[in-house]
């Protein structure tokens, strides 16, 4: 029987009784007041449809991933029940016994969101970047602050074999979601993910949706609904 030990934002994580997880995903989005934002650290509105859009795109992306051979965490998917089991995943660094602790690595191919907030002063909105990666702490209430590969190594968060092992899966992962992008006639210009350990290896967790990149189409940002249609 599953068991329920955390209520996230957008899913809910249940344990299985064979040690795998189940992620009830929902229809709750990112935002501030009504306004859907993929990189806001709190819920800030409801958008129908947007559990289902978000459980069959992760399934789409993470089947294609796994067979490029990189190690994921996606098992299966319930599409009717809206529903991803999951391997069970270790989060990196201290508060890895907490759920919703670890890292989330963002692979940039425009200025836009927090990096165009904090550099707007050196680039133009919208700017091309190349594969640029960026880091930060899962910590909502500091803000989810960035984080150098010098202090992920001397905090002990990831070795640096490991830190080599993140940034070439992240730009290796963002490549494929692109090229799978390009062909739908979509422009990736952002990309977040999520590592943990599986087994002792960096693995790639989370989920695909709206709610962790920003796709725009013929100039235009795609909303939760609007991506899922395009892409499936």
């Amino acid at each position: 029987m599953e068991k329920l030990i955390f209520k996230g934002k957008t899913k809910d994580v249940y344990e299985l009784p064979n040690g795998n997880y189940l992620l009830k995903f929902k229809d709750d989005a990112t935002g501030q007041d009504g306004v859907f934002d993929p990189g806001s650290n709190s819920v800030g509105l409801t958008i129908e449809g947007m559990g289902l859009g978000g459980l069959k795109m992760s399934e789409y992306f993470f089947r294609i991933i796994n067979d490029a051979g990189y190690l994921t965490h996606f098992v299966s998917a319930n599409i009717n029940k809206a529903e991803m089991t999951v391997r069970p995943a270790e989060k990196i660094g201290a508060g890895a016994e907490k759920i919703g602790a670890g890292i989330e690595v963002i692979c940039r191919y425009r200025a836009v969101g927090s990096f165009l907030r904090r550099y707007g002063a050196l680039i133009t909105p919208g700017a091309p970047l190349d594969a640029l990666i960026e880091i930060t702490i899962k910590d909502d209430e500091r803000g989810d602050p960035p984080i150098s590969r010098d202090t992920l190594i001397m905090l002990n968060m990831l070795t640096v074999e490991e830190y080599d092992t993140v940034i070439k899966m992240t730009k290796g992962v963002a490549k494929l979601v692109k090229d799978e992008l390009d062909k739908k006639g979509l422009e990736l210009y952002d990309i977040k993910f999520e590592f943990a350990r599986i087994d002792g290896k960096i693995a790639l967790i989370d989920d695909f949706s709206a709610g962790i990149m920003r796709v725009y189409k013929d100039g235009q940002l795609l909303g939760p609904i609007e991506l899922a249609n395009a892409v499936l």
